[in-house]
């Protein structure tokens, strides 16, 4: 009964802080460079989360071609480049990892 009464708190404290937010900027006028910068956070969390498990998978800096997440890391940002496709460049880097792992590892 904990568990559910902590999930139902954490879920109601979320919504209510999301909701705020929409509450207090649906009565202001942002800033034209607001948005601007606003749409650059995305795409850095998740280079700030990929970046370590490509360069460092064993807790180290490992640049090397024995390095199989940063090949396909590589292919991936090649891909992503090329398509500007968030699901194909997650397909083909996963695909590639595990071809290379099957191949190599």
């Amino acid at each position: 009964m904990n568990i559910w009464l902590t999930m139902i708190i954490a879920g109601l404290i979320t919504y209510l802080m999301r909701l705020s937010l929409i509450l207090l900027f649906g009565h202001f006028e942002l800033p034209g460079w607001l948005p601007r910068i606003l749409r650059f956070v995305p795409p850095a969390v998740l280079a700030a989360i990929i970046t370590p498990e490509l360069l460092m998978p064993k807790g180290s800096l490992w640049l090397s071609v024995g390095n199989l997440r940063l090949l396909a890391g590589v292919v991936a940002i090649g891909v992503a480049w090329k398509t500007r496709n968030a699901v194909v460049t997650i397909l083909v880097g996963m695909g590639v990892l595990w071809i290379l792992q099957l191949v190599i590892g």
